[in-house]
């Protein structure tokens, strides 16, 4: 069985595993920007390339990649896969 534990998405390596769990409160208005990407609670994404000063957060979904600026990525609310 594998662990998990709860995180920020932009601390995961590169190549990390997580499951969405929810969304964060305070970044509420990007809720809906979210569920229609398909980021909904139970997805489960890889982490394809981390933010740097330029470049958005990747994730590939259900075989899409899907890209997310520092806003959107912090109002998720995550859990890596150990």
């Amino acid at each position: 069985m594998n662990k998990i534990v709860r995180t920020y998405l932009r601390e995961l390596p590169v190549g990390a595993i997580g499951y969405i769990v929810g969304y964060d409160k305070i970044f509420k208005g990007y809720q809906g920007k979210l569920l229609a990407m398909g980021l909904t609670p139970g997805t489960q994404f890889i982490v394809i390339r981390q933010a740097s000063k330029y470049w958005p957060i990747i994730l590939e979904v259900r075989g899409n990649l899907i890209k997310l600026t520092q806003p959107e990525a912090d109002a998720l609310c995550i859990e890596e896969e150990d």
